[in-house]
């Protein structure tokens, strides 16, 4: 299973960004994929989660910001980013599992064996 991240840019505070998450070689039928993110200095956190039946989940801090959506194909999930703010500055990983859904993994990390490179996000004051 690969998983490779995409769309990471330098903005402006208040710019937009879609991150595309393509997971290939994955051969269940259900799954949890979350978008987590890691500033310097700072541990890494989780953004945005996504189940295979369409429920999402987000952080407090980007709630009404960010909206995390599948493409055309189950295997393209997009994290859109509005509003972007300086604090959400930080490589953005994409991560999978096997699970039937999120419910309280969207926050752990270690949980997801399928994870990509990730993709910079730096957003300017």
């Amino acid at each position: 299973v690969q998983v490779v991240e995409s769309g990471g840019a330098s903005v402006q505070s208040g710019g937009s960004l879609r991150l595309s998450c393509e997971i290939s070689g994955y051969a269940y039928t259900y799954y949890c994929v979350a978008w987590f993110r890691q500033a310097p200095g700072k541990e890494r956190e989780g953004v945005a989660s996504f189940d295979l039946n369409q429920r999402t989940s987000y952080a407090d801090s980007v709630k009404g910001r960010f909206t995390m959506s599948r493409g055309d194909t189950k295997y393209t999930l997009y994290l859109q980013m509005n509003s972007l703010k300086p604090e959400d500055t930080g490589m953005y990983y994409c991560a999978a599992d096997r699970l039937y859904n999120c419910d309280g993994y969207a926050n752990k990390w270690s949980r997801f064996g399928y994870r990509g490179q990730g993709t910079q996000v730096t957003v300017s004051s």
